[in-house]
């Protein structure tokens, strides 16, 4: 295989939901083919249970990781180490090379409905992997330093660069979707708290492989093509950001809700009362629209002014 060093090229606080923690699971269990019991997929997701088998601890690490991207992300740097923290967490424990190199050649292999097996793509021999990793972390921290691409395509390229090295024995594509969401942090993208990259990976892997193979063909000899993967990625960045808005408009309040929740305070005086303490019972509605409902009422003959000023007090008028 010939040798492939890499140029300096655009290279590509808070816990989620705990939902986002089953979809997660569930795509995991799509993407990876790890069998685990549905009864016990949420415990495990959670934490409320021990992993009983291989496929178990897989589920297990993989959520420590992403525990780690979600709640230091500002502190993870795009280094090599970082990605052999990430194998040995998302591992959990599996094997004996998590969070090591690969030592032996790992080829990417198609299989065929007749059971027939091809090379769909040779990666970085084992001894080439170390130097090649830490070019493309200073190569992909280079060009965002002196922003020379916009930071999604470095992203992209960035995670396009790390699977075709393939640097471990096993779970590169996992690691590969791990930094992808940590990049992804980094550059103010954090939808991926709330809308599982995962799961909408899953629902489309057929065009993920399209695009992956597309893309690093041609890679040893710096001939391939990033726009296949790129599209790719920018269309599962849109569907999640879609989501999100779709969920965020299901929860917004209904017009006039807040309104109502003034009335309601209102209803509830007993005796004088202050703009403030209409406040209190109403923390997310501002000042202006407190007045507009009291000024209304004070028309309708609900409410009268006892004083004036600043500090004036308000009573109910009591109906006939």
């Amino acid at each position: 295989m010939e040798t492939h060093k890499i140029m300096p090229v655009p290279l590509g606080r808070r816990p989620p939901w705990p939902s986002v923690y089953g979809q997660i699971a569930r795509a995991f269990y799509g993407i990876e083919g790890v069998t685990v019991d549905r009864n016990r997929l949420r415990p495990l997701v959670i934490g409320n249970t021990r992993p009983r088998d291989r496929s178990e601890e897989e589920i297990v690490g993989y959520r420590m990781a992403l525990n780690w991207i979600h709640t230091d992300s500002h502190k993870i740097p795009v280094t090599p180490e970082t990605c052999l923290r990430l194998h040995s967490l998302a591992q959990g424990g599996t094997s004996g090379d998590a969070g090591r190199w690969k030592t032996t050649q790992n080829d990417t292999l198609e299989i065929f409905p007749d059971g027939r097996r091809e090379v769909r793509f040779q990666p970085l021999a084992p001894d080439l992997v170390p130097e090649a990793m830490e070019e493309l972390c200073l190569s992909y921290r280079n060009v965002i330093d002196q922003l020379q691409v916009t930071p999604l395509l470095a992203t992209a390229c960035f995670v396009l660069d790390f699977l075709c090295i393939h640097p471990f024995r096993d779970g590169n594509g996992r690691i590969s979707r791990l930094l992808t969401l940590l990049l992804c942090y980094h550059h103010g993208h954090e939808v991926g708290r709330y809308i599982s990259l995962e799961r909408i990976i899953e629902q489309s892997k057929q065009d993920y492989y399209e695009a992956l193979k597309t893309s690093s063909t041609g890679w040893h000899l710096g001939k391939h093509d990033v726009l296949p993967w790129f599209t790719f990625l920018l269309s599962t960045w849109r569907r999640a950001y879609r989501e999100f808005e779709e969920r965020a408009e299901r929860q917004r309040p209904k017009r006039g809700a807040k309104t109502d929740l003034v009335e309601y305070a209102l209803q509830s005086m007993i005796s004088s009362f202050g703009i403030a303490d209409v406040e209190q019972l109403c923390p997310s509605v501002s000042r202006d629209t407190i007045r507009l409902v009291m000024n209304r009422w004070r028309k309708q003959g609900k409410l009268e002014m006892l004083g004036k000023g600043r500090d004036a007090k308000w009573q109910r008028i009591k109906e006939r």
